[in-house]
């Protein structure tokens, strides 16, 4: 039988003694300092003549016992008797440190107006207190009484050194959006923020602060105009431009504001590459790539910005080029022999063991293994396949496992071993029903991949059997039934997606699409195609599915628009084959020949442009 400790003593004696540690612990500041007991068991050496004489303790025996007390009450759950005499006890020695405590014993007692009154009490005692005053304003929006945040913000804002206002004024839009009602908060935001609008230092944070509150209020109107009153008072500032990007989704005329910023010599390279982020997420694959280029030639030494011009060629298959990018990164963010993980990854300090995600030291950082898959995927564009398993083989990450037998899948496939390929995705462990799910979208990945479209038309079948209501496995079925013709059968299940998710642009737009080409039902083909544009702004890929239903309704002029604008953003292969489609007919065949030719170069055997090609008798 296993003896278990004594039980200390629960006398007046004890509970003192055990107490005190807690009670001197909760004086921050000059008070903790002060109240720090010596050891008795070693005498202090006398005093040099230089150093200054010892200060007395304020500990009194007064505060001594309201303290006790006050935290005596909080171990018996008395929340209410522990606030009262420690807010006293602060009040007696305006110590910030007892105050945060009275504060945080009110929030555990869920009292807003205990919180709010010791709050107060705080600024009352200690004017000069930043830290009160911020937390009087997280009180107040904490609680709902945002009508009464405006003294206190203001005298936050005012009293914050110059240095560090800007950025105070920044943070402000996020940080009051816990109020909830936005419109109140950009309309709060204007009348605190009006006397900085007219000071040179804020001019700036003051609009783009107020730009992202009207943003987040609905109103893009009104924010672009703040973001370009700030800019023109400030061209180099990234502010602007970063409220710009906010703003392209829903006002295409912000994208300027982002050019203009970017034209300026003083660019910062951060902002340059947060707008390739806004182009990659709107597909604008071959704008963000020109983005990227001119990042890497602004930082050479820098490996993020080739990590993802890497993956964007690979999208577009460039396989050299993106092979370039990869191996670069590689070679920049591979630490060196003894040297702790990439040097620009700054995440890394953060972590237990100093390495991103704490992963132990023989783990390579997590977009290192990114990269190799994806040279292994350039290798295999290439026909490679023994350099893409070279760089497979680099992974032994387990939480990969998937990802690299997938690839290695696709390669025997390639080969034409396709029953080991699929045995090799089988094989992998299946631990809980998302292992599961990952596995048949892996396997059906890797036959749509080789082209075949009836095994993987099946494998999804069995997915859609265990997870009925997957809108991405039902997604990806409609995308075989189309392959193997069985139109009903698509339609069904595009439109079984719509009605579990509304706003699947994909569905809406595959539908429509499918609709178009076959030159059925056009108008509700475009309603469709209509609604994915709406649901997903900008999307190359819908923009082209409505150019491509415009033209089957004879609206050449409108097509030829639409499809341009898609191409420019994504000179995709089939996107490709439409446009020159489309100016073949209205006359313009040397330059949908050029199209055609540059289409062709990237994927020669891709089926619309082979069937345009063979349909319109041309041979390039």
């Amino acid at each position: 039988m296993t003896r278990r400790p004594p039980i200390p003593p629960r006398g007046p004696a004890a509970l003192r003694a055990s107490l005190l540690a807690a009670t001197v612990a909760c004086l921050a500041g000059p008070l903790a300092a002060q109240t720090a007991p010596a050891s008795p068991a070693v005498p202090a050496p006398p005093p040099a003549a230089a150093e200054p004489a010892p200060q007395n303790s304020v500990m009194d025996d007064r505060l001594f016992y309201q303290l006790l007390v006050g935290e005596l009450a909080l171990t018996q759950g008395d929340l209410g008797t522990a606030y009262s005499w420690l807010l006293d006890a602060a009040r007696r020695t305006r110590d910030d440190g007892l105050f945060r405590r009275s504060i945080d014993i009110a929030i555990q007692a869920r009292n807003g107006d205990q919180a709010l009154a010791a709050a107060r009490a705080w600024r009352l005692a200690r004017p000069e207190s930043l830290d009160a005053l911020r937390l009087q304003v997280q009180l107040l929006m904490g609680t709902g009484r945002a009508a009464e945040v405006t003294e206190p913000l203001r005298s936050l804002i005012d009293e914050t050194p110059l240095a560090e206002r800007g950025g105070l004024i920044a943070a402000l839009p996020r940080f009051l959006q816990r109020a909830g009602d936005a419109k109140m908060v950009a309309q709060l935001m204007d009348d605190v923020l009006k006397p900085h609008r007219q000071r040179p230092e804020t001019a700036v944070p003051a609009r783009v602060a107020q730009g992202r509150a009207w943003l987040e209020a609905k109103e893009p109107a009104r924010a672009l105009a703040l973001a370009r009153e700030a800019q023109a008072i400030e061209l180099a500032a990234p502010g602007p431009a970063l409220l710009a990007m906010e703003l392209m989704r829903e006002r295409p005329e912000a994208e300027a504001l982002v050019k203009a910023h970017l034209d300026s010599p003083a660019a910062e390279p951060a902002v340059r590459q947060a707008y390739a982020r806004v182009l990659t997420s709107a597909q604008r694959y071959t704008e963000a790539i020109a983005q990227l280029e001119l990042a890497v030639k602004a930082s050479p030494q820098e490996p993020g910005p080739y990590l993802t011009l890497g993956a964007l060629h690979l999208e577009l298959k460039h396989p050299v080029e993106g092979e370039a990018a990869l191996k670069r990164f590689v070679e920049l963010a591979t630490p060196a022999a003894g040297t702790p993980a990439a040097a620009d990854d700054d995440r890394a300090d953060d972590r237990p063991d100093g390495r991103p995600d704490g992963r132990p030291d023989d783990r390579p950082d997590d977009r290192l293994v990114q990269a190799w898959l994806m040279l292994a995927q350039a290798a295999e564009q290439r026909g490679d396949f023994k350099a893409a398993e070279g760089w497979l083989a680099r992974i032994a990450d387990p939480d990969r496992a998937l990802d690299v037998q997938t690839r290695r899948a696709t390669i025997l496939a390639r080969e034409g071993k396709l029953r080991e390929a699929r045995a090799l995705i089988r094989a992998l462990p299946e631990r809980d029903a998302e292992e599961a799910r990952a596995k048949f979208s892996a396997e059906a990945g890797m036959l749509r991949e080789v082209k075949r479209w009836k095994e993987a038309y099946e494998v999804l079948g069995q997915a859609v059997q265990r997870f009925a209501d997957d809108t991405e496995l039902l997604y990806e079925q409609a995308m075989m039934a189309e392959k193997l013709d069985r139109m009903p059968e698509m339609e069904r299940l595009l439109r079984r997606v719509i009605a579990l998710k509304p706003d699947n642009a994909h569905a809406h737009n595959a539908l429509g699409y499918s609709l178009a080409d076959r030159g059925e039902r056009l108008p509700e083909a475009r309603a469709l195609i209509a609604r994915a544009l709406e649901l997903a702004p900008g999307d190359p890929f819908i923009t082209d599915s409505l150019g491509w239903v415009e033209f089957r309704l004879g609206n050449r002029d409108e097509a030829l628009r639409l499809l341009r604008q898609a191409y420019a953003a994504r000179p995709d292969t089939e996107i490709g084959a439409h446009l020159g489609e489309v100016l073949w007919s209205v006359g313009r065949r040397d330059e949908a020949r050029r199209i055609w030719r540059e289409s062709r170069t990237r994927d020669a055997a891709n089926e619309v442009l082979r069937e345009t090609l063979a349909r319109l008798r041309v041979d390039l």
